[in-house]
């Protein structure tokens, strides 16, 4: 039986991923984690074949779990599951080290696929990420001003693109009100721009947004 840890801090989420992989034919396993420190806490704990992790939680992210998990247990596949469309994460995760990405409105059937192959050993892409990174190898060192920033520059420059206030992205990651006016220097700074405006034609220009 294949032994999964899902991690979201929605429990309507992880109630509906539990139901889905245990209704499954040959069932799985499943225990669940609310928040990115409680991944950390359980897989010091019990052994997993894989993790479906969340890469939008409050406090510790999902990209900062991830790289913490391969860090420890780098031979621990962990499927990214996002809300956010493939061209914002996909490249960016799997660089990091994750085995595969799926989005939240995927099928059922699809969640099932994507955690038994992973648990194989195999990656699990779609189409659309397979040509994504075909593009990212042949663009080489010549990256995309998105692709300057760090994972929590990135969430935060994405935030800042979708609309939100410097203090309600604060509220959200659990950080400071002063310490996210330093995240949007930064990003300014490394993709050369002025202003949240330009961030968010960029964003839009560049299908990072909806």
């Amino acid at each position: 039986m294949i032994h999964v840890l899902i991690a979201d801090d929605h429990a309507i989420v992880r109630k509906g991923l539990i139901q889905i992989l245990q209704d499954a034919p040959d069932g799985f396993e499943v225990d669940e984690a609310s928040s990115g420190q409680e991944v950390l806490e359980k897989i010091e704990d019990k052994q997993y074949d894989v993790i479906v992790l969340d890469i939008t939680m409050p406090g510790r992210s999902g990209l900062d779990v991830l790289a913490q998990v391969k860090l420890q247990y780098p031979e621990l596949p962990v499927l990214i599951l996002s809300m956010h469309p493939e061209d914002q994460y996909a490249v960016r995760v799997l660089k990091a080290g994750a085995s595969g990405y799926l989005i939240k409105d995927s099928a059922p059937s699809e969640l099932i696929q994507a955690v038994r192959k992973i648990a194989s050993g195999s990656k699990y892409i779609t189409s659309t990420v397979a040509e994504r990174l075909v593009v990212n190898l042949e663009e080489g060192s010549d990256r995309s001003p998105h692709e300057r920033l760090s994972d929590r520059e990135f969430e935060v420059f994405l935030m800042l693109a979708q609309g939100n206030s410097v203090k309600e992205i604060a509220t959200k990651l659990f950080i400071s009100v002063k310490t996210v006016h330093t995240y949007r220097s930064r990003i300014l700074d490394k993709m050369q721009m002025k202003g949240t405006a330009e961030l968010i034609h960029y964003a839009v220009q560049n299908r990072l947004v909806e």
